[in-house]
């Protein structure tokens, strides 16, 4: 590290038009351009993980995006948060959900120079210790937090400038242990493909006819009683649920002063807007036998009775049926609707087939135990990936070395 020089960040810029340039001022993309589909648009929702979350957008069209071509991102682009959640920063992916994406009013996009600067190494740059401090540094907490003039002071940041060689050095190493935490990923994204498609062949997505029906409390208790934990709990926020997957990312530990309470096998349903429209949810599966878990007041608890398989709960509260039957049920002021538990639970469907309900119970618990194996060395990786991190880019731990390191966790 002690021969690497340091340079403004400008100067590491591509040499295209627009290359560092900040997002669209708020009268340029409001609500009303909003379309169902269409270009997505990148806002912090999409950096919040440091790595890029190619989902929950809100779209424009393809002609408003032409309009805004200097906000207009491609893949390895860094992204960045000038106002609100200040020190975030993410990089389109190489190969990403969409053709194109445009950045909204909070960002700033920053375009570099390849042939000297491998956009991968400055992600893990700015994530670093060093890079958060710099970035940190021309933030204002007054009022809505903030960057004094973003797009100049991005411009103009510190950054080290090692020999493209070492950049890639560096990138292979964090990035093998980012790369095996995304199949992971992938590959229990797919397992809630296939299980999804499973409760949907038991005919949960269609209208039930009324003559038939049976109502879901047949199958599902919500927010079952549980006792207050004696001791401090495991405790879940509404961050910690992900709009895709069942697993939780993280909890912490806390005296259980208040909140909804579950057990291992429950589902946690967020019944807040924006949260229950853009589909968060996880499944419980991490805490001890008997434990109790105390969460968030906004998370209904769903729970299958007795002879249901556990993951059938989570399943239907992805349902899109089901989904859709909560949100009409929310009531409240505008931007803080709720749906009450009960309301949730005024749900019908057909009685599932019996033997294939059977069946789906064999397939989840199987897929779920090796989705729990997976989200826990996922942590894992991560915490190491973390540690290895700041060594690098301090020059205590060489390249070679932390080859050895990741050789053996992966």
């Amino acid at each position: 590290m002690a021969e690497w020089r340091y340079v403004e960040y400008q100067e590491l810029a591509s040499q295209e038009q627009s290359a560092f340039s900040m997002g669209p001022f708020g009268s340029k993309i409001t609500k009303d351009n909003y379309v169902t589909a269409g270009v997505p648009v990148v806002r912090g929702v999409n950096l919040a993980k440091g790595a890029f979350v190619d989902d929950d957008f809100v779209f424009i069209t393809e002609e408003k995006a032409d309009e805004i071509m200097s906000a207009n991102v491609e893949p390895g682009d860094l992204i960045f948060t000038h106002r609100g959640t200040i020190g975030q920063v993410s990089m389109i992916p190489r190969e990403p959900r969409f053709n194109r994406y445009v950045i909204g009013s909070s960002q700033v996009k920053t375009r570099l120079d390849e042939a000297i600067a491998r956009p991968e190494f400055y992600y893990y740059w700015f994530r670093s210790t060093e890079g958060q401090q710099s970035i940190l540094a021309n933030a204002s907490t007054v009022g809505v937090p903030g960057i004094a003039t973003p797009l100049t002071s991005i411009r103009k940041l510190l950054v080290p400038l090692p020999s493209r060689g070492e950049q890639d050095g560096i990138v292979a190493v964090l990035g093998a242990l980012d790369n095996k935490i995304a199949v992971n990923e992938r590959i229990a994204v797919t397992y809630e493909q296939l299980l999804q498609s499973q409760i949907e062949c038991m005919g949960i997505e269609v209208d039930p006819d009324p003559a038939s029906a049976v109502p879901v409390t047949e199958f599902v208790h919500f927010n079952p009683k549980v006792a207050k934990p004696s001791s401090e709990a495991v405790y879940v926020d509404m961050a910690a649920l992900s709009t895709h997957r069942a697993g939780i990312s993280a909890w912490a530990r806390r005296e259980p002063k208040g909140g909804t309470r579950f057990v291992n096998g429950d589902t946690l349903l967020a019944r807040i807007t924006p949260c229950l429209e853009n589909g968060k949810t996880g499944y419980v599966d991490f805490m001890e036998d008997g434990e109790i878990g105390v969460g968030s007041t906004e998370f209904i608890v769903m729970r299958s009775v007795q002879g249901v398989p556990p993951e059938f709960s989570y399943f239907l509260a992805r349902s899109k049926r089901f989904r859709e039957h909560a949100i009409r049920n929310m009531v409240g002021s505008s931007g803080r609707q709720r749906v009450a538990a009960a309301d949730a639970a005024e749900f019908y469907l057909d009685r599932p087939d019996r033997q294939m309900l059977a069946q789906f119970g064999e397939t989840a618990s199987n897929a779920f135990v090796h989705m729990r194996s997976l989200d826990r060395e996922s942590r894992i990786l991560t915490a190491l990936r973390d540690a290895l991190l700041p060594q690098l880019m301090s020059g205590k731990l060489r390249v070679r070395e932390a080859e050895k390191i990741v050789e053996d966790a992966v």
